[in-house]
């Protein structure tokens, strides 16, 4: 049995990495400040002999010191959480993706750890490619739009954590997910499917921000998290990026027709424009389809479920919140 530590371990992804790890027989303790997350996404494992909650933040470096002790592999989920979040307020983006990820590096280094690190396609920016590779160039905007600070913000971890591999020998990999969705997720910073089930369920309409031609790939998190232990598992990743999610390309458009299909046919979409949803300043990426190459290289497979049945999961998860199953 190790000793895991994830950060961010009452948000979404989070969470469900927790279950996991616990199922596994893994002793776990997670830390969360809970301004995205929430202590209920850990009910089936908080009184676990096994699990061990603290809340506080990651950018409290005294917090930190004291969390990594005893560790053997540190999953570093926490992190500014989606677009709407992003795009208001660019500077706790900043402050909380890159010096607590330093800050754990540096411990991870110093005690000997496996590190993992979650990134995400944000990194591409608006890398105008068909599907995005990990050695493919990095195309952000310009720094007036905010919009990129998430991104940007994150490929400076990357750089982190690869120059700690590359100087010092630190254990590290690095995942960046493609739209990773499930129950439990929110729609309240940005994420489309929750947001599209809830407005359905509500009877709508379902706002399809711009025209919907956007393109996107939606991956289940119990997927996701079983590449994201297995690649901190295999002596093979150690040093490598992997893009970690689904590569089945759908548009927005479509995605809100499925959801009002199985929600309830009666309901609108309602399109309405990127500078009423953000601000003037908001710019989108149009295409994001990972290539899962490299990772079905490494584990012999990669992420099978396909989006109808991600959806049925998740419309039944949102229905049995509001009771209505």
């Amino acid at each position: 049995m190790s000793h895991c530590l994830v950060t961010g371990g009452a948000g979404f992804i989070g969470s469900h990495l927790c279950e996991q790890l616990i199922q596994q027989g893994e002793q776990v303790t997670a830390v969360d400040d809970l301004s995205t997350g929430f202590l209920q996404n850990l009910d089936s494992i908080i009184d676990h002999p096994q699990f061990t909650f603290r809340t506080g933040s990651i950018t409290d470096p005294v917090l930190m010191a004291e969390m990594v002790q005893g560790v053997d592999t540190i999953y570093h989920l926490a992190a500014a959480v989606g677009v709407k979040l992003v795009a208001d307020n660019p500077v706790r983006t900043i402050e909380t993706n890159i010096y607590p990820t330093e800050v754990l590096l540096r411990h991870a280094v110093q005690g000997g750890h496996k590190f993992f690190l979650a990134s995400t396609s944000e990194v591409y920016g608006k890398n105008p490619k068909e599907r995005w590779t990990e050695e493919d160039d990095l195309h952000f905007g310009p720094t007036t739009r905010p919009r990129w600070a998430y991104g940007a913000s994150k490929a400076i971890d990357e750089f982190l954590a690869l120059a700690y591999h590359q100087k010092y020998g630190l254990d590290v990999r690095i995942g960046r997910f493609f739209n990773v969705v499930g129950p439990r997720q929110v729609g309240q910073y940005g994420m489309v499917i929750p947001s599209f089930i809830e407005q359905a369920l509500d009877g709508g309409p379902v706002v399809v921000f711009d025209d919907g031609t956007q393109i996107r790939c939606f991956g289940h998190v119990s997927e996701i998290v079983d590449c994201v232990i297995d690649l901190t598992n295999l002596d093979d990743a150690k040093g490598q990026v992997y893009n970690i999610g689904s590569d089945e390309p759908v548009s927005i458009c479509e995605l809100a027709e499925a959801i009002i299909a199985k929600v309830n046919p009666e309901v609108k979409i309602e399109y309405l424009p990127y500078n009423k949803a953000y601000n003037e300043d908001f710019e989108d990426v149009r295409r994001r389809v990972p290539d899962l190459g490299r990772l079905e290289k490494t584990l012999g497979r990669k992420p099978q479920v396909k989006l109808d049945a991600i959806l049925d999961d998740i419309i039944a998860s949102k229905k049995k919140i509001r009771g209505l199953v």
